[in-house]
C-alpha cells in the first residue's frame, strides 16, 4: 500500500483490501472480456508458420489484425488458420476443424492487414472455433494452456471485446466482494476495451509525446449516477486498473458530475495530470517504459513510484499480468 506522493504504508494480502478502504467508498471495474484473439497458422503458399492478433472488423467484413511471421507478407497471399487441439483450449474433444482461409486484401492507414476469411458469419462465433487466448509473450511466450481460458479473466468479465485483461481485476474473488459488501464498500462496472496500444512502448524522449491508440469504452448511467453519490459523501472513488483510469477521466474531461457516455477515447495519461474523478487506485506492477507506468507515474509521483517499485523488487513481488497488485491512497 502506498500513499499518493509519499511513503509506502504497508505490505498486505489482497484479502485485506476491504479492511484498508473505508465505508462509504465505491470500487469502479472494468467488466470488459477478453475474447479468443490470437490466431495461429501457415502461410498456404510456403508453409511457413505465422500466427495473428484479431483487433476487429473493417469494411465488408474484412478482419483488422496483426501479422507476425518470417519474410515478407503480401496482398493476395493466402494464410491458413488452425484451430487449436482439444488440450490446448480446454474444451470436449471434437472431429478435427479444417484450416480457416484467410486472404490479405490490404492494410489500414496505420499499417495493420486486413483479411477476408473464407467463411462466413460473426467474428466472435468464428474465433470460438478459431482462436486462441491472447496471453502477452512474457507468459510462457503467448502459450495458452487449458487453465488460461479461464484464469485470463476477470470473475466479472461480461462484454467481449478486449485483446488483453484488465489485470489488476484477476485478483478479486467472491470473498473479497462479499468483505467489501459487509463493510459498506459498494462497487460498480464501466467498460472499456483493452487494445493492443495500451501496451506499446514508449520510445520517445519526451513522454508527453506518446500517444495511446483509442479504445472503446462506456460509462452507464447507472455507473455515473454511483460515481456522483460517492463524490457528493466525501468518499473516495477508487479504480481497479490503469484501463478503468483512463476510461473514468476521459468522461472527467467533460466535467463534474459524470453523465453517461460512450465512444472511443486516445486519452493518454503522463505526468504531470489533473485527475478529476480517480482518488485511489489498485493497480498491478507494469512493464518499464509503458504507457501503464506513466499513468501510475502521474498518480502518485515519479518519485514516490520508483520508491515503491525499487521496494517491490527487493521483496521479490511478482510483476505483470498474473503478479501481484499495489493500492495506492
Amino acid at each position: 500500500m502506498l500513499r499518493r506522493g509519499g511513503e509506502v504504508l504497508g505490505h498486505q494480502q489482497f484479502r485485506d483490501l476491504p479492511t484498508l478502504l473505508s465505508a462509504g467508498d465505491l470500487l469502479v471495474l472494468n467488466d470488459t472480456r477478453v475474447v479468443p484473439a490470437r490466431v495461429v497458422g501457415r502461410r498456404a503458399r510456403t508453409e511457413g508458420r505465422w500466427e495473428g492478433l484479431i483487433l476487429g472488423t473493417a469494411a465488408e467484413g474484412a478482419w483488422e489484425l496483426l501479422c507476425q511471421t518470417r519474410g515478407r507478407l503480401i496482398v493476395g497471399e493466402t494464410l491458413l488458420v488452425d484451430a487449436p487441439d482439444s488440450e490446448a483450449s480446454g474444451v470436449t474433444p471434437a472431429p478435427p476443424v479444417p484450416p480457416l482461409r484467410l486472404c490479405l486484401i490490404g492494410k489500414t492507414s496505420t499499417g495493420r492487414w486486413l483479411a477476408q476469411p473464407s467463411e462466413p458469419g460473426p467474428l466472435t462465433e468464428l474465433l470460438a472455433r478459431y482462436g486462441r487466448v491472447p496471453l502477452p509473450p512474457y507468459i510462457r511466450k503467448g502459450r495458452a494452456g487449458p487453465s488460461d481460458y479461464e484464469r485470463y479473466q476477470t470473475i466479472y468479465a461480461a462484454r467481449a471485446g478486449a485483446v488483453a485483461a484488465p489485470t489488476a481485476g484477476l485478483h478479486f474473488t467472491p470473498a473479497v466482494f462479499e468483505a467489501l459488501r459487509q463493510r459498506g464498500i459498494d462497487w460498480t462496472f464501466l467498460t472499456l476495451h483493452v487494445g493492443p496500444g495500451t501496451f506499446q512502448p514508449v520510445k520517445v524522449e519526451n513522454v508527453a509525446e506518446h500517444q495511446v491508440e483509442s479504445e472503446w469504452g462506456e460509462l452507464s448511467a447507472a455507473a455515473a449516477e454511483a460515481i456522483n453519490a460517492c463524490k457528493a459523501r466525501g468518499r473516495r472513488v477508487v479504480a481497479v486498473g490503469t484501463t478503468s483510469v483512463r476510461l473514468l477521466e476521459t468522461v472527467g474531461r467533460k466535467g463534474l458530475p459524470l453523465t453517461a457516455w460512450s465512444g472511443t477515447t486516445d486519452l493518454t495519461i503522463c505526468p504531470p495530470f489533473d485527475f478529476r474523478v480517480v482518488d485511489a487506485l489498485v493497480t498491478n506492477f507494469h512493464l518499464p517504459r509503458s504507457s501503464l507506468l506513466l499513468l501510475v507515474a502521474a498518480f502518485t509521483g515519479m518519485e514516490s513510484m520508483r520508491r515503491a517499485y525499487q521496494i517491490a523488487v527487493e521483496r521479490e513481488y511478482r510483476f505483470y499480468s498474473y503478479g501481484d497488485a499495489m493500492l495506492i491512497l
